[in-house]
């Protein structure tokens, strides 16, 4: 089954670009993290937030409320086609790094999302 590539985009053939499900989830998750909360007219619900955390104070504190907040979020939007198997934040100095860890529900295929937000010295 193929799905519509996120960004949207055209291919070489000039049609609109498709992915597969993996890719077309890997495409959702990360839109879903760095979407705000209230950005979205009718879905002031939506969205992980992870872009306000970059100026968050980097500490084992900050990165368990990150993990909880964006399993969180996994779970309300994104639960009917994956089921959340484990997020992991760490704080190092400016650098926040989160991994997810997850499973397609309909191949039962896991995968994993590796994200690092603020500055890399």
């Amino acid at each position: 089954m193929m799905l519509i590539d996120f960004p949207y985009h055209f291919d070489g053939r000039d049609r609109t670009a498709e992915a597969d499900e993996a890719s077309h989830v890997r495409n959702l998750i990360e839109l879903l993290l760095f979407t705000n909360p209230g950005e979205r007219v009718n879905r002031p619900d939506f969205g992980g937030g992870v872009n306000q955390l970059v100026f968050a104070a980097a500490s084992a504190e900050a990165a368990a409320t990150a993990g909880f907040m964006i399993h969180g979020a996994l779970q309300t939007h994104l639960g009917q086609r994956i089921s959340v198997e484990d997020v992991v934040a760490r704080a190092d100095g400016p650098v926040l790094t989160i991994t997810i860890i997850y499973t397609l529900l309909r191949s039962g295929m896991t995968d994993r999302v590796d994200l690092t937000l603020g500055e890399t010295p």
